[in-house]
């Protein structure tokens, strides 16, 4: 007969597993990937070793596992911010300045999520970060296309472009601290000019709360 973990013990399993996910993420958001040994994460969740492995099988599943997690968060704030009620400059505002006020209120988890040098599983699933965001910004686009607030345009490929430029322009900050006080509304004027918007966009919101 095949063993059928009760209630009960799914549920300690599961606990277990979002609590060896939080130790992850305080160690990635400190130290980077490399501090996130499998060693690292049980002694930060005050759990022996080998039951990091009862949820994940090694450390590559426990690493993409945990820029899963940390980067739905990111695309959840940034699609909330998406939603903003406002007119093309205040949506893109919104959305780059939570975009980027966030990875530079976090430097160091930014960093990891953006551009630290890891395994081709991070690799992979940052493909997936960039498209989900990409998308995101492609239907915002559209929408102005449609309406008659932007030129005609390539939605998806104007999109990929600004994520591509967006994030390219954060990784140095994050890497060296170097000032960054008016990167945010900088980034928002040139996304507006990068879509054909005429007006200047106004001071970006940071979005800076985690």
């Amino acid at each position: 007969m095949a063993y059928r973990s009760t209630p009960a013990v799914r549920a300690r399993l599961d606990a277990q597993r979002a609590a060896v996910l939080t130790a992850a993420t305080e160690l990635l958001s400190e130290h980077g990937y490399a501090a996130c040994s499998v060693a690292a994460v049980a002694q930060r969740a005050g759990i022996a070793t080998g039951s990091v492995y009862r949820s994940f099988p090694n450390k590559a599943e426990l690493v993409a596992e945990l820029f899963r997690t940390v980067v739905g968060r990111e695309i959840a704030a940034v699609r909330a911010a998406a939603a903003f009620d406002g007119d093309l400059a205040a949506q893109v505002s919104s959305v780059i300045g939570t975009f980027a006020g966030r990875a530079l209120s976090a430097p160091r988890l930014a960093f990891a999520l953006l551009a630290e040098p890891v395994g081709p599983e991070v690799d992979a699933q940052r493909l997936v970060f960039r498209l989900a965001f990409r998308d995101l910004i492609a239907g915002l686009i559209a929408e102005g296309v449609a309406a008659g607030r932007l030129p005609a345009q390539d939605p998806r490929l104007t999109a990929a472009a600004l994520v591509g430029a967006v994030g390219e322009a954060l990784v140095g900050p994050l890497a060296d601290g170097s000032p960054a006080e008016e990167l945010v509304p900088a980034l928002s004027v040139f996304a507006l000019r990068a879509l054909g918007h005429q007006e200047s966009a106004p001071t970006s919101p940071t979005g800076a709360n985690r």
